[in-house]
């Protein structure tokens, strides 16, 4: 059984992902980005390849290791993706919007895809059925939009997301939360709608840790998937492997 380690480095969380051929086994959430803790993944799995994204300043000395050990690549904007890049500074595109738009295309190829990612930022990735990405928006997530309510006012509080809110705020906790949480459905809702009347047969995924919150307020047809981001790294890798 061939196994492969995908690394994802976000802005709130050190992810592995561990695929035996072609297959999601497991995830683990790594506690720090140590050398000694990615040997310890090494000798756990025994990977034959391994492929690491990361939004973040790493320790790098774990490229090397995983270069040594196992078929490794480095995703950034020279990668061989599945579909083209004509964008101005594709050297500026994050590398999990990259992989979330590599898992549209391996879904869904050769159709129009919107691929949103719920992590610090929501993201919006548009690739169209010729394979091109062409761009989206980016805005606040839903833990910045908490922060920025507690740290840009003297009174309102730090609140948490919570699945049951009310539409009309009773209380100061509630009403952030209807705020945050049903703004943002409306706003992905919104958004989804503006390229539904521009594209035809649109495909809608939606990823990301905080995607939990919004899934039964959305009104429209997605395609939901906490783990997108790993099957797109997946893909990522045996398009640079070959």
């Amino acid at each position: 059984m061939s196994t492969t380690l995908c690394f994802d480095f976000g802005n709130t969380r050190l992810k592995c992902a561990v695929f035996k051929d072609g297959h999601l086994q497991e995830v683990v959430v790594l506690t720090n980005d140590s050398p000694s803790h990615i040997k310890q993944l090494l000798d756990q799995f025994k990977p034959a390849s391994a492929i690491l994204s990361s939004v973040v300043k790493h320790n790098e000395e774990i490229e090397e290791i995983l270069a040594k050990h196992t078929r490794f690549h480095k995703l950034n904007h020279e990668s061989k993706l599945p579909f083209t890049t004509p964008v101005g500074k594709p050297a500026t595109i994050g590398a999990d919007r990259l992989a979330i738009c590599a898992a549209a295309v391996h879904l869904y190829p050769n159709q129009h895809n919107l691929a949103i990612g719920l992590g610090t930022c929501i993201t919006y990735n548009f690739i169209n059925k010729f394979h091109e990405f062409l761009g989206g928006s980016i805005s606040p997530g839903m833990h910045m939009r908490f922060r920025a309510m507690h740290e840009q006012t003297a009174l309102l509080p730090l609140e948490k997301a919570k699945h049951n809110f009310p539409l009309i705020g009773y209380d100061t906790k509630t009403n952030l939360q209807s705020g945050v949480l049903l703004g943002m459905a409306k706003e992905i809702d919104g958004i989804i709608e503006a390229y539904q009347e521009k594209y035809d047969h649109l495909n809608v995924l939606l990823t990301g840790g905080d995607m939990e919150f919004f899934i039964r307020h959305l009104k429209n047809k997605i395609h939901a998937d906490v783990n997108l981001l790993y099957t797109g790294l997946y893909a990522i890798n045996e398009n640079n492997s070959r």
